[in-house]
């Protein structure tokens, strides 16, 4: 199964000793406003929330977020791949990472990466993409991946709307 490689990265499984660096991801501001406040402020917290959700996950669906790398030096710059959540009925693909490695098209890469998994090697139907309407960086992550908006939606468990793209 996994690990994914591109040409610049490589998608792996979460291990709890990444939690240092979900700590940081689930903190970063952009993160809070734009995806949620997972109210992860201490390490214990972040490996919880790595056994509660992406371990969980993998277990469960045999997918789930994972840890994006950096092929030349091993370096974590974020986290993508593949959700299903309770009371939506299509995965959506997922992403979120660190500012320094954004504006470089890791977003992207990653996330076509984890849409192609599903849809080649998962067999899924179809993989969508739920965003804040106001995330107009993510927008653009998912319409290079062959994703069109199709118009806000009522989220389970968000207020406001939620952007679909397909």
């Amino acid at each position: 199964m996994l690990p994914i490689v591109t040409a610049r990265l490589r998608l792996r499984e979460f291990v709890l000793a990444d939690a240092p660096f979900v700590l940081q991801l689930l903190n970063d501001p952009d993160f809070i406003r734009f995806i949620a406040d997972k109210q992860v402020r201490t390490l214990a917290q972040a490996q919880h929330y790595l056994i509660d959700g992406p371990v969980a996950s993998y277990a469960a669906n045999g997918f789930g977020l994972w840890c994006v790398e950096r092929l030349c030096d091993g370096q974590s710059l974020g986290m993508c791949g593949l959700i299903r959540r309770h009371n939506v009925p299509d995965v959506d693909v997922g992403y979120a990472f660190m500012p320094a490695a954004r504006g470089h098209g890791y977003a992207v890469e990653a996330a076509a990466a984890a849409r192609a998994y599903g849809l080649g090697e998962l067999a899924l139907p179809r993989v969508v993409g739920f965003i804040d309407p106001a995330n107009l960086a993510s927008a653009r992550v998912l319409q290079a991946i062959g994703l069109q908006s199709q118009g806000l939606v009522a989220f389970p468990g968000v207020e406001g709307d939620t952007e679909l793209f397909a």
